[in-house]
């Protein structure tokens, strides 16, 4: 066991683990933040994925001793009300089905936009390359991160 003092949504957590704890169940389990999804646990859906700085990563392959004073951002922490241009256009255009991967949908939408606010559709499309959507909302999902694409500053 090992003590890690994270920043996770501008707050500090401290917590006792095991270093090699992914950040996935640090978040679900010991945070109590439940918005980020467990969905494959090998990084190969993209239902886990946070922001580690301005990256979007994979928390289920993360581990609590890899993150070091680095800021994490859950989805509940990307904004207070729902209002980040992403979640705005996810609404708009109706994207979820299910839902259970749209947390990871948005994280990565909104950490390539912060990198590219003006993305093409070939470097969406490499973006949200590995994000699985198992209902199929994929064309919808392009179509918000473009439409939220002319909202990001």
């Amino acid at each position: 066991m090992a003590k890690y003092t994270l920043n996770i949504n501008g707050e500090t957590k401290e917590v006792d683990l095991d270093p090699s704890t992914p950040m996935l169940w640090v978040l679900r389990d010991h945070v109590k933040l439940l918005g980020t999804k467990y969905g494959c646990g090998i990084a190969q859906c993209g239902a886990c994925t946070v922001h580690l700085g301005d990256n979007a990563v994979r928390s289920c392959q993360l581990t609590v001793s890899a993150v070091g004073d680095q800021e994490i951002t859950t989805i509940e922490g990307l904004s207070e009300n729902g209002d980040h241009p992403v979640q705005q256009a996810w609404m708009e255009v109706d994207v979820p089905q299910c839902g259970y991967c749209q947390a990871g949908q948005i994280m990565t939408a909104s950490a390539l936009l912060k990198r590219n606010p003006s993305p093409s559709d070939a470097e969406i499309d490499s973006a949200m390359n590995g994000n699985i959507c198992r209902c199929g909302t994929y064309t919808r999902i392009k179509k918000a991160v473009k439409i939220a694409s002319e909202s990001v500053v």
